[in-house]
């Protein structure tokens, strides 16, 4: 793995654990020597993850729609940034330029993009591994939910187990490294 694109709130959240959780998760790229793929914002956990990845002289590649970059919440100081058309672009070129996927806390964007790479990989669009960091216990109850379909027989145990989740940056970058496919499936 080279690239990891991170999926997190265009708002800060309600704790500060969660900025904490992206400056942890920013020191464990660097420190792993990958680089970040986002979605190309200042604002929020966006923003945190990106100037932390930044400031510890990591990459980072933003990805943002031109009706974003006219609203002024385009970051403007990163390694990369494109500006793309619309969303559907913007998630398409993430996905080609990211190894894995990390979803950290976030709203119904985030949800959505998680979602959309977990469904790209039950249909063999890609193989690349996908996590979920689990800052202060923000997505236990998703993970229950998840188990509770698999359960109820609407997700079958292995496209479950494709939600990888951690508390930690570490041990969630490790159990992706483990399922990191030797060649990815979508170019």
């Amino acid at each position: 793995m080279k690239t990891i694109c991170v999926y997190c709130g265009a708002r800060p959240g309600a704790s500060p654990l969660y900025a904490d959780g992206a400056r942890a998760l920013a020191a464990a790229l660097v420190e792993q020597n990958l680089a970040l793929v986002y979605g190309g914002g200042k604002v929020g956990l966006m923003g945190v993850i990106a100037d932390e990845v930044l400031r510890l002289g990591g990459e980072v590649t933003g990805v943002i729609p031109n009706a974003l970059v006219e609203r002024e919440v385009g970051h403007t100081g990163l390694t990369r940034q494109f500006i793309v058309k619309d969303m559907h672009e913007r998630k398409a070129m993430m996905a080609r330029l990211s190894d894995g996927f990390i979803a950290m806390p976030g709203g119904m964007g985030t949800l959505e993009e998680l979602f959309e790479m977990l469904t790209w990989g039950q249909l063999g669009i890609h193989d690349k591994p996908v996590g979920l960091l689990n800052v202060g216990g923000f997505y236990e109850r998703l993970a229950a939910f998840i188990g509770h379909a698999r359960d109820e027989g609407f997700i079958g145990a292995d496209h479950a187990a494709r939600m990888l989740v951690a508390d930690e940056p570490q041990a969630l970058l490790a159990r992706m490294r483990a399922l990191a496919p030797a060649q990815p499936l979508y170019t």
